[in-house]
């Protein structure tokens, strides 16, 4: 396990950019998320009606969640495997919350809970999943501010002249 944590100490920069991009495409989601679903169920209308083709890479951006979800809690358990402190606890806690989401209370549940179809489980279930979605986004926010620490430190730039040199 330490040969795994110095490996990715090495490499910090790079893991912390792909887990950054990576979960940045989860803004796409959440757009459409709060443009077509839940401006529906406010508005009566969605801003936006992703159908066809286009549904399907939201589908798609959708299961980048999955390693998008293990490269980032990796950032936070490194965080706290340093020192403990309770940010990084409390953002695992945000992003493993979207596991119960991603396996129990599917965006395909939201839809049809917002468009009146009968469904086993309770309607206010999809707005508990809509909420869980959100909580994605302070993790987003400070992955970013991780890797612009990173870069800022030159870390990225010595992985390219040491590791691809």
């Amino acid at each position: 396990m330490l040969r795994f944590w110095g490996w990715y100490e090495r490499n910090y920069a790079v893991n912390v950019a792909f887990a950054a991009c990576l979960f940045a495409l989860q803004l796409v989601h959440l757009v459409w998320l709060t443009c077509q679903p839940l401006a529906q169920k406010i508005t009566g209308t969605p801003l936006i009606d992703v159908a066809g083709p286009s549904r399907w890479a939201i589908v798609l951006v959708d299961y980048t969640e999955i390693p998008a979800l293990v490269s980032v809690s990796l950032i936070y358990v490194n965080d706290l495997r340093k020192r403990f402190a309770w940010k990084p606890v409390l953002y695992l806690l945000f992003l493993n919350s979207q596991w119960l989401h991603i396996f129990w209370i599917t965006d395909e549940f939201v839809v049809n809970t917002n468009e009146g179809a009968a469904t086993a489980l309770p309607a206010w279930l999809a707005y508990v999943a809509i909420l869980i979605d959100y909580l994605e986004l302070p993790v987003i926010f400070d992955t970013f501010r991780k890797m612009k620490v990173a870069v800022g430190e030159d870390r990225l730039g010595q992985f390219l002249r040491e590791d691809l040199a």
